[in-house]
């Protein structure tokens, strides 16, 4: 019999801590999406969804002022609360989005008038590669000395800061 308690608590001792391992696993699931998310503003962000509501408010509740519809569309966050960032878009419009449909990818969209040359190096003597129109979206790799290096469906080079909305040092 007095084996049986021995047993009987030995169970219980190793369910208590199968039980402390789970409650602790489950405290950092839930904690590290809100960790990650909380970064100092203004920051660069992209949408990562193939549809993103931009409302007047932080909450469902507050009406729909924009719809995005373009995956890799750059965005300025401006301001953090909770679960939501307040953003402005390349056109200048302010709004709250919901922060999981945001990418930590940097986005650029091509501004300004006339093709932009997208060249093999980070120079204006370099050879052109393609020439991307005003509003072609892609993905920015790194920015310097005036330069970003930028990947368009795939296809990476160079292009003028200054034609990259999303360039800018924040």
């Amino acid at each position: 019999m007095a084996a049986t308690v021995l047993e009987a608590r030995r169970l219980v001792r190793l369910s208590l801590l199968v039980m402390r391992f789970i409650l602790l696993a489950a405290l950092v699931l839930i904690a590290a999406p809100v960790v990650g998310q909380e970064r100092e503003v203004p920051y660069w962000a992209s949408v990562k969804a193939e549809t993103l509501n931009l409302r007047a408010g932080p909450g469902r509740d507050y009406p729909v002022r924009w719809i995005y519809h373009r995956v890799g569309l750059p965005l300025k966050v401006i301001r953090v609360h909770e679960g939501w960032r307040l953003v402005q878009d390349p056109a200048g419009d302010e709004g709250w989005v919901t922060a999981n449909l945001l990418s930590k990818e940097r986005g650029g969209i091509v501004i300004g008038k006339g093709l932009a040359a997208i060249r093999a190096k980070p120079s204006d003597g370099a050879q052109t590669r393609w020439n991307a129109e005003p509003g072609v979206v892609g993905e920015i790799e790194d920015c310097e000395a005036g330069w970003c290096e930028i990947d368009i469906g795939g296809r990476r080079g160079f292009i003028r800061a200054d034609r990259l909305w999303g360039s800018a040092e924040l």
